[in-house]
């Protein structure tokens, strides 16, 4: 938790607001590659890339 802690201070004072949405569109891909792992979405989520 202290990382997201960190990586807020970071963006409030050096006043890069603009990574907010990159990190969080990160964390979704991310996220929705571990979750459809061997599953069957997995061939679904393959095509839209």
């Amino acid at each position: 938790m202290s990382f997201f802690l960190e990586l807020w201070e970071f963006m409030r004072e050096r006043k890069k607001f603009w990574l907010a949405p990159i990190i969080l569109v990160l964390f979704v891909f991310g996220g929705l590659i571990v979750l459809t792992q061997g599953s069957a979405v997995a061939p679904f989520i393959y095509t839209l890339f």
